[in-house]
């Protein structure tokens, strides 16, 4: 798609995701980004590797078109193909319908509930992606 580059840059992806996501930076953390024209519109990262899981969190920028086809295979290329991973977790607090929405439409499926973990004092989800489920990796 004419306009977009998928870049690994990790410091420059945790600012921008930071932006959307209360984060704190990590010793290790990868991060991948989609840019348009220049301008980074959505990023990704990662942190927690233990060689079986890794931790995921996502941003975009609203109002773009900064999910394409080809950036998802590269998100879920890094963890599964590069790193080796089984699994990819995520966390959303259940106060935000939107990304849960999101995580549930990208094929995550929720793990488990903390009760009381928000920021809120509400509910933290958790959800996980599966290798042999993830169709960006495994086209279906």
């Amino acid at each position: 798609m004419s306009g977009y580059r998928v870049i690994s840059n990790p410091s420059r992806v945790f600012e921008f995701v930071r932006q959307y996501v209360p984060l704190h930076a990590y010793s290790g953390m990868k991060g991948i980004g989609n840019e348009f024209n220049g301008e980074l519109v959505g990023g990704v990262l990662y942190e927690g590797f233990t060689g079986k899981n890794i931790w995921m969190h996502v941003a975009g920028k609203p109002g773009t078109r900064w999910l394409t086809r080809d950036f998802l295979r590269e998100v879920f290329s890094y963890p599964f193909l590069q790193a080796g991973c089984d699994r990819v977790t995520g966390y959303v607090e259940a106060s935000n319908l939107a990304a849960r929405r999101f995580d549930e439409h990208l094929g995550f499926k929720q793990e488990a509930v903390l009760k009381g973990a928000a920021h809120d004092g509400g509910d933290v989800i958790l959800y996980v992606m599966w290798k042999e489920d993830c169709r960006y990796v495994h086209p279906q």
